[in-house]
């Protein structure tokens, strides 16, 4: 009996978790824009009268990739009006955590199971078809795809604390790389596959980290006394680093929510000065995922209408 209050208890929370998640998707409009680096201009590619999130540039620098009701997009930068759903097979809870292969012919999507409602990390070709487990343990939050192709790394609950794991894109066993309390989140490798940057709360503030591959050497890159720094994504070239913040006294150092006054920056891949690019409306699903075009010129991102 007391096993299946516990279910029925679980089974309402995710029941208003998606009515509330549906009531976003219907309430909010969402613009798809890129920014230019070399013009400081933000272009503005097209409006929706719904929720989207995350775009990916795809390696052709043909397409953006995006989220929204669950489901997986494609849409023709020179064609706006192209939006084509890509076709995922059962996996039609997918949250804004999605990257695409280093050779561009697949895409790693986490999605939320039908029997506890937890995000766990499938593969599949680009063009559609039926996931593949990778991560059967939850919660998994995809971040990114090794260089080579053979490494997934992702944001993971194992031991009631957030931490940085890899695992084979094949799938394998996953290792754990970081240990600190706190919330460790966003890992993503640098083009040279040296390195791993993740954002992380163990100083305080969320911050900007970056670590070796095997999880050596963890140092913290940024060091805002007001700000908190999410989702560093680094150029193709290998140069740049952007990444969202918001400000400190609007959220709590943990939490990276949707409908915030934010800023997208830009640093240095080596470190150093740091500098806003862009003020925008937005939060989650804004940046969450690499969204650099291939010649590192510039990048998409996803704002609100407030």
């Amino acid at each position: 009996m007391k096993n299946f209050r516990l279910l029925k208890v679980n089974l309402i929370l995710i029941f208003f978790c998606m009515m509330a998640g549906l009531s976003a998707q219907n309430n909010t409009v969402s613009k798809l824009e890129i920014y230019d680096l070399e013009t400081g201009q933000r272009k503005v590619l097209k409006e929706y009268p719904h929720l989207i999130e995350a775009p990916n540039w795809t390696v052709d620098g043909k397409y953006l990739i995006y989220n929204s009701g669950g489901k997986i997009y494609r849409i023709d930068i020179q064609n706006p009006d192209s939006d084509v759903e890509i076709p995922t097979g059962f996996a039609t809870r997918n949250n804004n955590d999605h990257v695409l292969s280093p050779c561009g012919n697949r895409i790693a999507i986490s999605h939320h199971t039908a029997e506890d409602g937890q995000s766990r990390i499938y593969t599949l070709p680009l063009t559609g078809g039926q996931p593949v487990l990778i991560t059967p343990i939850a919660p998994s939050y995809l971040h990114g795809w090794s260089p080579d192709g053979k490494t997934l790394a992702y944001c993971a609950d194992r031991n009631g604390n957030y931490d940085v794991y890899t695992i084979p894109a094949d799938g394998g066993v996953e290792t754990r790389l970081t240990t600190a309390e706190g919330l460790d989140d966003g890992p993503e490798y640098s083009p040279c596959g040296k390195y791993i940057w993740f954002n992380s709360v163990r100083s305080g503030l969320m911050q900007v980290w970056r670590m070796n591959v095997d999880g050596t050497e963890q140092t913290q890159m940024t060091f805002d006394s007001d700000r908190n720094g999410w989702f560093p994504h680094i150029s193709p070239d290998n140069k740049k680093v952007v990444f969202i913040v918001y400000r400190a006294g609007d959220v709590a150092p943990g939490d990276h929510p949707p409908r915030k006054h934010v800023e997208l920056r830009l640093m240095p891949a080596e470190g150093g000065e740091v500098k806003t690019l862009v003020n925008l409306f937005g939060g989650q699903g804004t940046i969450n995922v690499n969204s650099w075009s291939p010649n590192s010129k510039q990048f998409a991102f996803v704002s609100y209408i407030e």
